[in-house]
């Protein structure tokens, strides 16, 4: 099974610039410039003792000019050209911060949300972004959502399922958004013989509900 980072990596294509936002440690871009998928790579993070462990990795490129390391909050201080953008490891909410406050929207965007995945799915819809793939894998007892959006694309809009658990998701059905349901319903059943507030009980129910139809819908 593919590592989370083998993931990323391989959805990503060949482009003209690339930007990882959040790069922590930088792993993605290494790859990207070794891999030949792009030879003009920025790394940005808001913290830098975080941007300084990818500089000591990509050492050799950023001293030839291949890498640019910026030390910004989102996209603030990015290339407005730059043409591949991935925000990856972040919750839902503050990579919707790092859009709707960047001064310019890239062509195509990579997102790996770590919670809150549906009100980034709302908010690509709001900013002009088509949803190109949007689908859930697993790695070290843990889901991830990948999104891979396109600027100014249209695509049919999502209906309230979609937007909760992703398009490809419900449409393909994968022995990974299986399993996930699977555990989704064993850890909200969990939740409902701890909750005694009634309307708590009545969400949790209806989550519970909502999870098992679209399991058996597809078993």
């Amino acid at each position: 099974m593919k590592s989370r980072l083998d993931v990323i990596f391989d959805e990503i294509q060949p482009t003209v610039s690339f930007a990882d936002v959040g790069c922590d440690h930088g792993y993605i871009a290494k790859r990207m410039i070794e891999s030949g998928k792009c030879s003009n790579v920025t790394v940005s993070d808001v913290s830098a003792p975080s941007l300084q462990k990818a500089e000591k990795l990509l050492y050799k490129y950023v001293k030839a000019g291949v890498v640019k390391s910026i030390c910004c909050d989102g996209l603030t201080l990015v290339d407005k050209n730059v043409q591949t953008v991935l925000i990856a490891g972040m919750g839902g909410e503050e990579i919707i911060k790092i859009l709707k406050n960047s001064p310019f929207l890239p062509p195509i965007l990579l997102l790996q949300p770590m919670k809150n995945t549906d009100k980034v799915r709302k908010a690509l819809f709001d900013l002009g972004y088509g949803i190109i793939k949007d689908y859930i894998f697993y790695d070290k007892n843990k889901y991830y959502n990948l999104l891979v959006a396109h600027f100014g694309v249209k695509v049919e809009p999502y209906n309230e399922r979609e937007f909760a658990f992703g398009r490809d998701n419900l449409n393909g059905m994968s022995e990974q958004f299986k399993n996930y349901l699977r555990h989704e319903i064993s850890v909200t059943e969990g939740y409902a013989k701890r909750v005694a507030c009634e309307k708590s009980l009545q969400e949790i129910t209806q989550k519970l509900t909502l999870l098992r139809e679209i399991l058996n819908e597809n078993s």
